[in-house]
């Protein structure tokens, strides 16, 4: 049954990932961007583009359960950026806006910290790598 759990939960993980990416990549490309422009990254264009590309990368690694290393690594390089140049809460001058902030910053370390403890699990159940895989 644990393993049925963790397929569930690694599914709706996937999915949120992937929901992501595709806001980045192609639902909601120009918001973003103007969003990442008016927070100050460079090249923000690219910026939503490598971001959805990394959160892609993770979803379907979480989804499929396929090199859930690489999806670890994506959202970590995903995160550590966008959490310390997207919101800034320390910055922020109006008072809901840095509750706003807050919120986002402590969400995004909490979902790289759930990353990285799947870090623990050698062999994800029900993967699409079969048990024989050396990887």
């Amino acid at each position: 049954m644990h393993e049925e759990l963790f397929l569930i939960g690694r599914i709706i993980v996937g999915l949120y990932y992937l929901y992501n990416a595709a806001n980045h990549l192609i639902v909601a490309t120009e918001p973003l961007t103007q969003y990442a422009q008016h927070k100050g990254v460079p090249a923000p264009r690219l910026a939503v583009i490598v971001s959805g590309i990394l959160l892609l990368i993770a979803g379907l690694s979480f989804l499929l359960g396929v090199y859930p290393g690489l999806g670890v690594l994506s959202l970590v390089l995903f995160f550590l950026p966008v959490t310390f140049k997207m919101h800034q809460f320390w910055a922020a001058q109006d008072q809901q806006q840095r509750i706003i902030e807050m919120v986002n910053f402590t969400k995004n370390l909490a979902l790289m910290g759930s990353a990285l403890m799947f870090l623990m699990i050698e062999r994800w159940p029900y993967s699409l790598i079969p048990r024989w895989w050396p990887w």
